[in-house]
């Protein structure tokens, strides 16, 4: 069967390879068979299709792996720098302004 490893150490350099893989693989055999991904697995988050999964987890046939890098800022603290930085007030979509009506 064939799945796809997606994975991107750096912002912009995005890594993709399609692998053939033996029916019953898990994400740890078909990360290790593929000659071009030599990164340490408990450095990074894994998942199929943008859910983190274990790596046993068995794979399927067209399943997409994606490895996740650690994040380097907050998220949220991201969000609030930026709209600091804008000079604009933080609104959030799900409670209007006071006094919208």
């Amino acid at each position: 069967m064939r799945v796809e490893l997606v994975w991107s150490l750096a912002a912009g350099d995005v890594q993709q390879r399609w692998l053939e893989v033996e029916e019953g693989a898990t994400i740890e055999s078909a990360l290790r068979a593929c000659a071009d991904f030599n990164l340490a697995l408990d450095q990074f988050r894994i998942g199929i299709w943008g859910r983190v999964r274990p790596l046993a987890t068995p794979l399927r046939d067209r399943d997409r792996i994606e490895v996740y890098r650690p994040l380097t800022v907050d998220p949220m603290e991201a969000r609030r720098l930026r709209y600091a930085k804008r000079g604009e007030r933080i609104v959030s979509r799900h409670r209007p302004k006071a006094g919208g009506g």
